[in-house]
Parts: C-alpha cells; sequence; structure tokens
C-alpha cells in the first residue's frame, strides 16, 4: 500500500507540507537517530525524538487523562520553548512531539513553529481550536503535521471527553486541515468503550475519505488524577488490535503508527530504550508523559544538552525498565 498511499500524499498535501515532511522528518530524522547511536557508543544519552507539552490547560475534561486539567494551567515560555528547541538541533534533533493540555491553547504557539522551519513538529490536538486560519497559517508554515485525537463515535465521544458536541467540533477542525492541504493525523486511544466502533476496517475507510493520512493507535493506560480502570483493554484485546493493524498496512492506503512494538512484534517502550523523553509544561525533564517523575528542570544549568545526558535519575529509570520489562 506505499505506492497508493504516496499518491494521495502527494495528491492531497501542499507541495511545501510534503517537501518538509520528507526534508525535515524523513531524511533529517533518520541523521538525529544515526547520531543518537553515535551517542551511545560513547556513553552519552540525548533521545533524537522529544516530547514537549507546552501546556498543561484543556478545554476538554476526558476520561482517564494523565494531566490534571482541573489544576492552574501552566505553560513553557516561548523562551523555553526555544531554547529546549534550539540546544537539541545543535546535536541533531529535527523532530519533536507537542502535547498539552490542548497545545493550540498556547498563545505562542504559531510563532514557536516559525522560529524552527528547519525542525517538523508533531501536534496532539483535539482539533477544536483549528480554526481556517490557523489552519492556513499552518499551510504556510508547513512544518507541522497536526494528530486530532478521535475518541469515538458522537455519543460515545461526549463522555470519553466530557463535554457536549465534541465529535462534530473535532471534525470541523479536521476539515480546516483538509481544506488547508495539510498531512493529516487522527490518535485514538483504544478502550473499552471504543474497542468495537473505531478498530474497524470502515472506521479507517471513513478516516481515508476525511483526508487523514496516518492514523495512531495507542493503549489506553490506567493512570492521572482520575484514572478509568474500567476502560482498560483485556491482554487479548490488545493482542487482536496489535493484530488488526498489522493487517490493514497491507489492505488500504492509509499509515497507522503503532509505537508500543518492534519489528518482531514484540512489546516495546520507547522510554525504556532512551529513544525518547518528556519535557513538562513545569519544564521538569521525565521519562515519558505518562511517567511524571523528575529530579530536572530545562531550567538547570547552562544547558538542556548536559542536563538530560548527566542525569542520573534518567539513566537509572531507563536502565531498571529496560531490565524488568519491554513495555
Amino acid at each position: 500500500m506505499l505506492i497508493p498511499l504516496a499518491r494521495r500524499v502527494l495528491t492531497e498535501a501542499d507541495p511545501k507540507v510534503v517537501g518538509k515532511f520528507v526534508y525535515n522528518f524523513g531524511i533529517k530524522g533518520i541523521r538525529s537517530v544515526e547520531l543518537y547511536k553515535r551517542r551511545l557508543r560513547r556513553g552519552e544519552s540525548f533521545p533524537p525524538f522529544l516530547f514537549i507539552s507546552v501546556i498543561s490547560g484543556c478545554q476538554l475534561r476526558c476520561q482517564g487523562c494523565w494531566v490534571d486539567v482541573e489544576a492552574p494551567s501552566k505553560r513553557l515560555s516561548l523562551e523555553d520553548l526555544n531554547r529546549i528547541v534550539g540546544d537539541a538541533k545543535k546535536h541533531g534533533n529535527s523532530y519533536f512531539g507537542i502535547l498539552g493540555g490542548e497545545p493550540f491553547l498556547h498563545p505562542e504557539l504559531l510563532q514557536f513553529f516559525g522560529h524552527h522551519p528547519d525542525c517538523y513538529f508533531q501536534v496532539f490536538t483535539n482539533g477544536q481550536l483549528i480554526t481556517d486560519a490557523v489552519a492556513r497559517e499552518l499551510r504556510r508554515l508547513g512544518n507541522v503535521t497536526p494528530l486530532i485525537s478521535l475518541e469515538g463515535t458522537e455519543s460515545v465521544s461526549d463522555v470519553r471527553r466530557g463535554r457536549l458536541n465534541v465529535f462534530n467540533k473535532t471534525l470541523a477542525g479536521l476539515e480546516n486541515c483538509r481544506r488547508h492541504k495539510l498531512l493529516i493525523g487522527v490518535a485514538t486511544s483504544v478502550c473499552q468503550s471504543n474497542i468495537e466502533d473505531l478498530v474497524t476496517e470502515e472506521w479507517l475507510r471513513r478516516l481515508i475519505q476525511m483526508g487523514v493520512h496516518y492514523a495512531w493507535f495507542h493503549t489506553y493506560r490506567v493512570i492521572g488524577p482520575n484514572p478509568s480502570p474500567e476502560l482498560a483493554l483485556r491482554p487479548e484485546q490488545v493482542v487482536a488490535v496489535r493484530r488488526f493493524i498489522v493487517q490493514m498496512r497491507r489492505r488500504l492506503p492509509i499509515a497507522i503508527v503503532d509505537a508500543y512494538w518492534d519489528d518482531r512484534g514484540e512489546a516495546l517502550c520507547p522510554m525504556a530504550t532512551g529513544i525518547s523523553h518528556h519535557i513538562s509544561p513545569y519544564g521538569d525533564v521525565e521519562p515519558c508523559p505518562i511517567i511524571q517523575f523528575a529530579r530536572e528542570t530545562v531550567r538547570d544549568g547552562d544547558s538542556f544538552y548536559n542536563t538530560m545526558t548527566q542525569s542520573a535519575f534518567l539513566r537509572d529509570f531507563r536502565e531498571t525498565a529496560a531490565g524488568t520489562t519491554r513495555g
């Protein structure tokens, strides 16, 4: 399905958007992984892929969210963001995952993207704040792909997201992205309330019709200030989702991301390998978004790179996780 998918991307997305994806994410991303491997050989661990939660606030109240959205909203300053990315770029990084809360609530987010045209940003968003004007600016920038979360059908979405009419508001943002020819992704936290509706070929075909180029299925984790254990998948369901993803990759012209398995189909934790770590809205340097423990912040010392590579906490966390589990 690679050729039909490539044809879709080339005909549906703006050429500048495609070019930034190929070079900033593809070519430079491969180089960043090679530099990461070189660092490992000399005993330094600095991840090639960083995830940054730019703000903790959100207009939704999703079941089981790992972010305490009821607490006063915190955000990284533009100065902090530029320093993090600027330091990472010096060491070959080019891809950054942008999370929240809801990232588009950050008042300087688009300005931040514009400061780094040589990078590629994937924004994990509920899509409701992607207006026509925002989508137009993302097209002009070219270096951003929105990954829009859809958590179920219209009725299920209202329950999962804690607000009314969430599904249609999100689809409106997605349509703005399609109309402005962006490279579009849809993310789903697979759980008991949506597995039967969204882990289906029919749903993927609908995403294709809506102009979506890639889908990201991740398993709901029982975590956060108000966890929902009743939503957790059973072990056999986790295997079924993995089987579905492998089958659909061969059948449909849509890329399907599955970040928690290696090429042999074994469970994999990106944090345990050191390939990614997370920066919280407070500036804390954490193992990953859902493991919110830290000893260091991005404001420690004069080098974010040194803070990460010299962190005994991150090193011990990686080694302990890798020695006891694969994710």
